[in-house]
């Protein structure tokens, strides 16, 4: 068995000097300890348990990455190759509120380039090809792609360009996050970044990126996994619900491959990612008590 998770953060150097960790009405608060220092500490914590009560019968492999927060370019390929070896992967990823994950959405970033032609706003306007207007409409394109129904999204984040008020901008550019729920959409979506085309034939449009994570589908070893991690938690004395998520992790990898995975057993809080990032305090023996008996069965 796979267990999985990762070491970074998003919170550069130095951020403890103003974010503290700190113990609070029943939380811990500092920057990581939800995503996910915690689900590391149990994933430890578990293993120990097992080893100190003589209940470790089968391999059981931990990997934690270092570039999970950047999509995985270096670790993927050790982790599908790891998976590949291995009958279930539990993932230590935070819980979605109580529940542990048993679907992700895929992830994909693209990046648009538009090359315009610049000229005086006043003087001779027609002679420019606003490279401005043109992303403009692109932007429209992209996002008509939305298709709420099949958990299609595509979400022009952040876009620039110009210079000068009274100058035709040469240059624009757009970054756009896409989400899907289903596998089959990754190369439809694909396909059509690749086929867009400026409608100004003046302007040449540069497109970069592509599907970074499959999505993790909620396939029948996955659902047999959460049922039994469902009864070992009524067990335990707490229910255990199922969740699906917006987010990635790199359960997408190891999900893809077939290999039946359960997300989310890491720790319950609040605030991943944002200043206000805790864990609850009592959750985290009970779930980690869970952790250990998914590994001894």
């Amino acid at each position: 068995m796979l267990l999985l998770g990762h070491l970074d953060t998003v919170w550069p150097l130095g951020t403890l000097k103003t974010m503290p960790c700190r113990l609070s009405d029943g939380r811990l608060f500092g920057p990581g300890t939800l995503d996910m220092k915690a689900g590391v500490a149990m994933a430890l914590t578990a293993l120990e348990m097992l080893v100190e009560t003589g209940s470790l019968e089968r391999e059981i492999v931990l990997l934690l990455n270092t570039d999970e927060e950047v999509g995985s370019p270096v670790s993927r390929p050790i982790t599908e190759r790891l998976a590949a070896e291995c009958s279930a992967v539990y993932v230590m990823e935070p819980a979605q509120g109580l529940a542990c994950k048993t679907a992700r959405k895929g992830t994909g970033d693209w990046r648009i380039d538009i090359a315009g032609v610049s000229a005086h706003a006043g003087v001779d306007f027609e002679k420019g090809a606003s490279a401005l207007l043109e992303l403009a409409r692109v932007v429209e394109t992209v996002s008509g792609w939305t298709d709420l129904k099949r958990g299609l999204t595509v979400s022009v984040g952040v876009a620039g360009g110009g210079s000068k008020t009274n100058v035709i901008p040469a240059a624009a550019w757009a970054e756009v996050d896409v989400r899907i729920a289903r596998k089959a959409d990754g190369p439809r979506i694909e396909r059509k970044f690749a086929k867009l085309k400026a409608s100004d034939k003046r302007c040449t449009l540069t497109v970069t990126g592509g599907i970074n994570r499959p999505p993790m589908e909620r396939l029948r070893g996955t659902v047999r996994l959460y049922q039994r991690a469902r009864a070992l938690a009524s067990d335990l004395g707490f229910v255990l619900e199922e969740a699906s998520t917006g987010g990635a992790s790199d359960g997408n990898f190891t999900a893809a491959l077939g290999i039946p995975t359960l997300d989310g057993l890491g720790a319950v809080g609040e605030g991943a990612h944002a200043r206000h990032e805790s864990i609850v305090v009592e959750h985290l023996a009970p779930r980690t008590a869970l952790l250990a008996g998914l590994l001894a069965g």
